[in-house]
């Protein structure tokens, strides 16, 4: 496997631009399982879960032409195969999401049980009983999830989740654009890649109202038509190399972003000490070579502290001036980057769903393993302020969400280097 090796005590500065999110890209690739007709979907980031979902797609028979700056013409009228296979699905847990829309379209779906990060528990049968409730007919046998509508349209449902999950809302959202009669999710997930995605399906003809509130209503339509769609950037990448910069005491601007759904991390950016200025599509933080402040924080669905920005923080108030802790309210095993900067020198010790963290001057480079795809990112963090070199195995997970990490930092002044397996 690849490792990251990093050389550390180098102030991040300069300017990057951030891709697509992968978290809104992989819905909305789903969704052209919705129309007979060509999607084009652009802004895709360069990334390993997308070139799983575009095999996933393929190997159903969907036909997707990648153009020019990641631009992908999907036609999903060449479908010839409704099984979703273990050996992609067990690699991305995303790939549940296209049984809603190959359900509510094609009337039938066989998806493997999911797999992905081991981070916690996030299972699959609140989409499975919403699907049921709307009339599906399904069955969980052999680790594959056995869908039909028998022959039928779906139907309009009242759909209460239990607990808010974005991929159980978009499934859902999916599959009701196509039934018969309306749907609303109640306590439905309003983060912002929801949100992209209900505005591509309503650019594809889909009747959605109330994105990015707690209840979504939406009206079936017959049939849904294709479009071209541009992916919204990716906030938790851009959240990521403000993190590492403020981590670095640096100064650096990220353009083609989204400063209005950055503002929990942006407000906790602040509290840490950095100077943080914005116009529509670029954020600049600037820490004047300072130390950063330490940050308590309490994770929890949008619009609160995200979940996917805990680990790194926790790498920020690693070396942070101040003592403070860190509360996961979201995934309940979410904190196995701990023990390993802990072993780079850092002061942290976990109590249940928290850290309670003491600053520390600096760390000490160390050889680190990532066990998943943020995880990943908090300990390259941890390696930049890291005195020494920090070596970073598995790096494979960070291929799952960051497109070109080590060139991006490198941009910024970084000393990192990939070496090979």
């Amino acid at each position: 496997m690849d490792k990251l090796v990093i050389q550390g005590g180098i102030r991040l500065s300069g300017e990057i631009r951030i891709a697509g999110a992968k978290n809104s890209a992989l819905p909305i690739m789903a969704a052209t399982l919705l129309t007979s007709d060509v999607v084009t979907v652009g802004n895709l980031p360069h990334l390993y879960d997308i070139t799983t979902m575009l095999e996933l797609l393929g190997c159903m028979g969907v036909e997707s032409v990648v153009g020019e700056k990641m631009n992908v013409e999907i036609n999903s009228s060449t479908i010839r195969d409704f099984n979703a296979p273990y050996e992609l699905v067990k690699t991305m847990r995303a790939s549940i999401l296209v049984l809603g829309p190959m359900l509510s379209h094609y009337g039938q779906a066989e998806v493997a049980l999911p797999g992905g990060c081991a981070i916690g528990s996030r299972p699959v049968n609140l989409h499975l009983a919403a699907l049921k409730k709307m009339g599906a007919d399904i069955t969980v046998e052999n680790g594959y999830i056995k869908a039909s509508t028998k022959g039928k349209r779906l139907k309009g449902a009242h759909i209460l989740m239990d607990i808010v999950t974005v991929t159980g809302t978009e499934n859902v959202m999916m599959a009701a654009t196509l039934a018969d009669g309306q749907t609303i999710i109640e306590n439905a997930a309003r983060e912002p890649e929801v949100v992209d995605l209900a505005h591509c399906l309503i650019a594809m003809g889909a009747d959605i109202s109330g994105e990015g509130t707690a209840t979504i209503t939406i009206n079936g339509v017959k049939r849904l038509h294709g479009c071209t769609y541009f992916v919204m950037p990716d906030r938790i990448e851009t959240g990521t190399y403000l993190i590492a910069a403020a981590a670095t005491r640096g100064r650096i601007k990220v353009k083609d972003t989204r400063p209005g759904i950055l503002e929990a991390v942006l407000s906790k950016l602040e509290e840490a000490g950095a100077e943080i200025s914005l116009d529509e599509t670029s954020i600049t933080l600037d820490m004047h070579g300072q130390r950063p402040k330490a940050v308590s924080l309490t994770t929890a669905p949008y619009p609160a502290f995200p979940t996917d920005m805990q680990a790194q923080f926790t790498a920020l108030n690693a070396v942070a001036d101040g003592s403070g802790s860190i509360t996961e309210t979201v995934f309940e095993n979410r904190f196995m980057h701990v023990h390993e900067m802990n072993r780079m020198g850092a002061d942290l010790r976990v109590e249940g769903n928290t850290v309670i963290f003491r600053g520390v001057n600096n760390l000490k480079g160390a050889p680190v393993m990532a066990t998943d795809l943020r995880a990943s990112a908090s300990l390259i963090i941890a390696g930049l302020v890291s005195q020494n070199e920090t070596s970073v195995d598995r790096i494979y997970h960070i291929d799952r969400g960051y497109e070109c990490i080590e060139e991006k930092l490198q941009l910024l002044g970084a000393k990192i280097r990939r070496l090979p397996s």
